[in-house]
């Protein structure tokens, strides 16, 4: 479910690089750091609730499947959606910006799979602590321990760890952007 969602937000940014309709784009809104931002805006506005559905439904399809285990409060389920939904937003803005200075399809979805899936359990499969501690520190795992802050930090921590690394992005993005020409 993440890579389709991510796969979204990498499309929103360069399908407009690989077609050359970014110089339009740019044209008409000058203001590159305000494009980014009402890109990352829409494609917030289209995750969240899409993440929240996507739970939702896989919450309900699995649920009757896990027999005992599978009873759950109405309240945690709720507030897992929203989480996910959440981390799943972040994520996409944080994409965007990946995608804004990488400019190619192809070369976001390879360091996207890379630094979501790869690189997290790569480093938490070391025998270094410190590595581990790499590991804990990335967006994919803090998204992991968003919903039921069960992890080595709590959710807060996890929302402000996905939070920083979505920042960081953007800003990233941004600067790309304002430095080079379409």
């Amino acid at each position: 479910m993440r890579f389709v969602v991510l796969a979204l937000a990498i499309l929103m940014i360069t399908g407009e690089y690989a077609t050359g309709s970014i110089r339009a784009t740019l044209q008409w809104v000058p203001p590159r750091a305000r494009m980014l931002a009402a890109k990352t805006a829409v494609a917030t506005a289209v995750v969240f609730p899409a993440g929240v559905v996507l739970d939702l439904v896989g919450t309900a399809v699995v649920c009757p499947v896990l027999g005992e285990w599978g009873r759950l409060d109405a309240g945690d389920v709720v507030h897992d959606a929203l989480m996910t939904g959440v981390y799943l937003a972040m994520m996409s803005a944080l994409i965007l910006g990946v995608g804004a200075m990488l400019r190619s399809t192809a070369a976001t979805i390879t360091t996207a799979f890379l630094f979501v899936l790869v690189l997290p359990m790569t480093l938490a499969n070391t025998r270094s602590d410190l590595l581990k501690d790499v590991a804990e520190a990335l967006p994919s795992s803090a998204g992991r321990h968003l919903p039921a802050g069960d992890g080595p930090y709590p959710a807060a921590t996890a929302l402000a760890i996905v939070a920083a690394w979505t920042a960081a992005a953007f800003w990233g993005g941004a600067t790309v952007l304002r430095r080079r020409d379409a």
